[in-house]
């Protein structure tokens, strides 16, 4: 017996020392030097990843990626959204790439695509004042645009539209099978829309978005496939290259430890995916392109300054006529109202307000449209219903001597009424600066008396004895409200210029 217990013990030490050295192994090659979770966790891709991340098997990549080969900042901490500086107007190349799987989304397979670029602004507070603030950047350019699309640069991309009260997008068509890339030219600078109070201000930053549609049942450019977008500054020419490598030179002076707080700067800037732009495109849905989207807020309809084109009173009597009808009046009816809300960009309550007279929604208070729409929408629609007309800073009066008179003869005549010997009467034009710079005043007096603007060399104010005193911008913050003035033209000799000469 006593045997037979000492069998049994020898015969357990043993299959136990089998199992453990069965498991002596299990772990050797996972060591925790070699593989380390947290190492894993820091990678890139991970980053900008939600916390709330969903299983493996519910993962979907998005059908496209958008790259812009330009580097970001070195001087973006790790979870912050990535910054790329651009130089103005110069061609930036976004690559349009194809990142379906295999048999995903067959619908579009062989079909054409349309996608929209827009620069829209990256702070809230400018978000909800964009129509004002890309209005008065029109006033000050007339006749530029804020994006552009470098077309002869471009491949792969078809019928390129633009539309003339769409300043900030572009959109086009294009074939996800074939090699794409979209060159686009931002114009406006980021310090364009800070206020200035001392120089060296800070300037605001941008968002690149790119929105892609496929087309519907009936052949419009409306279903929403994706959208992405990248957070970027613009500076004047060379400017985004000097900012660059100022950060740079910043980053090697930190130390080690500080360093590992900051993303490394890339090559170029991926474009993360985003909500839509709220706006529902229709431009190749009628094939017309007046019947383009509108990008800008819904403040449109209260803005009443008026376009470039237009500095004297007759036209901006008619911009002001239009502003008001624009807007949501109390007479309007339930289809009227609902039309108002499709216009200024606020599709997704028209069901919410389907029974409302322009009256009732009127009445609403700032805190009942932030409790009904929530605090974004809510603000937004409370200033396109109740914001007021933006006043000029000064107004100046002009009038273009004729030839034959004198100055005395045109200021009698202005403070009379009367005619000049030749019986023509003597008419002023209103002048309406917002901006109060020299540059404002030839571009006015451009637009007003139909003179080439790129042929003004310089404006002279004549002073005492008949002296020329060159108009500058301390000169114009100097000028009175409501003065009059006389101007005459003399032609630059051995060029094309003329100088303008107010009296």
């Amino acid at each position: 017996m006593a045997w037979v217990l000492k069998m049994d013990e020898v015969i357990e030490s043993g299959l136990v020392h089998d199992f453990d050295a069965s498991l002596s192994g299990i772990g050797q090659e996972l060591g925790a030097g070699a593989y380390s979770m947290s190492d894993v966790l820091a990678l890139p891709i991970f980053k900008q990843e939600d916390s709330s991340l969903p299983l493996d098997d519910e993962t979907k990549n998005p059908p496209f990626q958008y790259v812009m080969c330009a580097a970001t900042s070195p001087a973006v901490k790790l979870h912050d959204e990535t910054l790329t500086y651009l130089n103005q107007g110069q061609s930036y190349e976004i690559r349009m790439l194809d990142n379906r799987k295999m048999g995903e989304m067959p619908e579009i397979t062989g079909k054409l695509v349309k996608s929209i670029i827009r620069v829209v602004f990256h702070d809230r507070r400018l978000q909800y004042t964009e129509h004002q603030q890309l209005e008065g950047w029109k006033w000050n350019r007339p006749g530029d645009r804020l994006l552009d699309l470098d077309i002869p640069m471009s491949v792969g991309i078809i019928d390129t539209r633009t539309n003339p009260s769409q300043l900030n997008a572009v959109e086009f068509l294009w074939d996800p099978a074939k090699r794409t890339s979209a060159f686009i030219q931002v114009h406006c600078i980021s310090t364009e829309f800070t206020p200035r109070k001392h120089g060296g201000e800070k300037g605001v930053p941008f968002r690149i978005q790119v929105d892609t549609f496929k087309q519907n049942e009936n052949g419009e450019y409306t279903d929403h496939l994706h959208s992405a977008s990248c957070q970027i500054k613009v500076f004047k020419p060379k400017g985004a290259d000097r900012k660059q490598k100022t950060d740079r030179e910043k980053m090697e002076k930190r130390t080690a430890h500080e360093k590992e707080k900051y993303q490394p700067s890339y090559d170029s800037t991926i474009l993360t995916e985003c909500s839509p732009w709220p706006d529902t495109p229709t431009a190749y849905a009628n094939n017309s392109p007046s019947a383009a989207p509108t990008f800008t807020s819904p403040q449109q309809s209260t803005c009443s300054i008026p376009d470039s084109n237009s500095s004297s009173p007759n036209h901006q009597g008619d911009g002001v006529s239009q502003t008001s009808s624009e807007q949501l009046q109390p007479s309007a009816t339930t289809q009227e109202t609902q039309q108002w809300l499709l216009k200024n960009r606020f599709s997704s309550y028209t069901r919410l307000f389907s029974n409302f007279s322009g009256a009732d929604l009127l009445k609403l208070t700032k805190e009942d449209l932030v409790q009904i729409c929530g605090a974004a929408d809510g603000i937004r629609l409370y200033n396109s219903l109740k914001s007021r007309s933006v006043r000029p800073r000064l107004t100046i009066y002009v009038c273009q001597e004729q030839p034959g008179s004198s100055p005395l003869q045109g200021r009698q005549a202005a403070g009379s009424g009367a005619e000049n010997d030749s019986g023509t009467a003597y008419v002023y034009h209103a002048i309406y600066l917002e901006e109060m710079v020299a540059s404002e005043v030839a571009r006015k007096l451009a637009l007003v008396f139909n003179i080439p603007f790129h042929q003004i060399n310089q404006v002279y104010r004549q002073g005492p004895t008949g002296i020329h005193i060159l108009v500058s911008d301390q000169m114009v913050q100097n000028f009175q409200d409501e003065s009059c003035f006389l101007f005459s033209t003399v032609k630059v000799e051995n060029s094309g210029g003329i100088h303008i000469i107010l009296k």
